[in-house]
């Protein structure tokens, strides 16, 4: 491999944002309209849940679907370097059910968002209002 493209896989991989992606800001704008608070990415929890609502103990994660490997069209494993990929995103998926687990435990009712729901915030607004107890 050439140093150009590993220089450039570098920067690729500089650019991916943990925190306040698109997806994101589109959920927490659909939250926030539906008239619900919240904190993000409390770190006394595990896994710095997204939004965070301590007076409901309810939490939302928001899943980028190739990173959490979701099972949608947005999530693939490379087809190049399938050694490094497919055990960091089996990681990935693993640290996820851990973290729902430990949460579930302590007595937090969780949601997870996938980045492909995005797409229908018709459907995406029912389940938040199910999550939280609307009609």
């Amino acid at each position: 491999m050439d140093r150009l493209s590993a220089a450039q896989r570098s920067e690729n991989m500089r650019r991916i944002k943990s925190k306040d992606s698109s997806a994101e800001l589109a959920v927490r704008r659909l939250v926030h309209g539906l008239g619900y608070r919240y904190r993000l990415h409390d770190q006394q929890l595990p896994g710095r849940p997204d939004m965070v609502f301590p007076g409901r103990r309810k939490i939302i994660f928001m899943h980028g679907c190739f990173w959490h490997q979701h099972r949608c069209s947005l999530a693939h494993t490379p087809r190049s370097r399938t050694e490094y990929w497919k055990p960091k995103l089996e990681r990935n998926r693993a640290r996820d059910r851990e973290h729902r687990r430990t949460l579930k435990a302590l007595g937090w009712e969780v949601l997870v968002v996938w980045e492909c729901e995005i797409k229908n915030l018709t459907a995406l607004t029912h389940r938040l209002k199910r999550f939280f107890g609307q009609s």
